[in-house]
């Protein structure tokens, strides 16, 4: 307020300004001066940095020309490997619409725990049904690879009981979009043939929509590179280092996470029994 006053004593009071009508524009100066203080408290974002590992093993089956099985299980760790952070089942039915495009419906079970300086309340479920797209495509020695995933997500919820204890309440739905831009690029090889060691990076934003999201519209960001081994044709090994931001509800509580991630993807071939090569 004494702000408020001292500029209105040395600007308001001209005799320029009261031609401008001076009561308007002190109006005008408290809307400006609540404004920038609301956006200064919003800018102020809390930012707790933390260490975890995630250990991951993917595969996408092959059963006919047209159609294949996603499997995939993440164990994710917090402070580095010493507790739980999320436990992360997925699979879905592939259906390849040609070489470089398959689309995926698919659901997930996952299961948060609390961790770190900004612990949610209590553990909860997750099932999510998900929606994908992936396009791929290659340019010299470089992969490319697009993903497009809509995830469909019910969230449970509990409440405190006169025990004292959390128990289940019901589930809240949240939608959010995410697109993964990935590039990878053999090593000592011309191809990603057996025994090529390559390098692989991505990024991927997730943005939140629809009922019930309010300050985080961006959920998170995930920055990710590794070096990877082709172990087979059916076989790869990835240990990289993730940059996770993730953005709280209230879009002022964040985590910036360093993930050391260890992927192994396997894929089977069951349309035919095959030597490797």
């Amino acid at each position: 307020m004494f702000l408020v006053r001292m500029i209105h004593s040395k600007i308001f009071r001209r005799p320029s300004f009261r031609l401008a009508g001076g009561k308007k524009g002190l109006y005008l100066l408290g809307i400006f001066v609540l404004g920038f203080s609301r956006h200064n408290v919003a800018a102020q974002k809390i930012i707790d940095t933390q260490s975890h590992s995630w250990w991951m093993l993917f595969g996408n089956h092959r059963i006919s020309e047209k159609f294949g099985i996603h499997t995939e299980y993440q164990w994710r760790r917090s402070d580095f490997a010493k507790n739980w952070q999320q436990s992360l089942l997925r699979f879905g039915l592939d259906i390849h619409l040609n070489d470089n495009a398959i689309v995926t419906p698919g659901y997930g079970w996952i299961v948060t725990f609390p961790y770190g300086d900004q612990p949610i309340a209590y553990e909860f479920n997750e099932h999510r049904i998900w929606h994908q797209l992936i396009l791929k495509n290659k340019i010299g020695r470089f992969y490319f690879h697009h993903r497009y995933r809509w995830e469909n997500r019910f969230l449970e919820q509990r409440v405190l009981n006169s025990s004292g204890d959390y128990e289940h309440s019901g589930y809240v739905f949240r939608q959010r979009f995410r697109y993964r831009f990935m590039a990878s690029v053999p090593l000592n090889k011309k191809e990603m043939v057996k025994n090529a060691v390559f390098l692989a990076v991505y990024d991927e934003p997730f943005l939140g929509f629809g009922k019930g999201i309010k300050q985080n519209i961006l959920d998170q960001n995930r920055l990710y590179a590794a070096l990877g081994w082709q172990v087979s044709r059916a076989c790869n090994v990835q240990l990289g280092y993730l940059n996770q931001m993730v953005v709280k509800s209230d879009g002022i509580k964040m985590e910036r996470n360093h993930s050391m991630q260890l992927g192994i993807t396997y894929n089977l071939d069951l349309r035919k029994q095959e030597s490797d090569k």
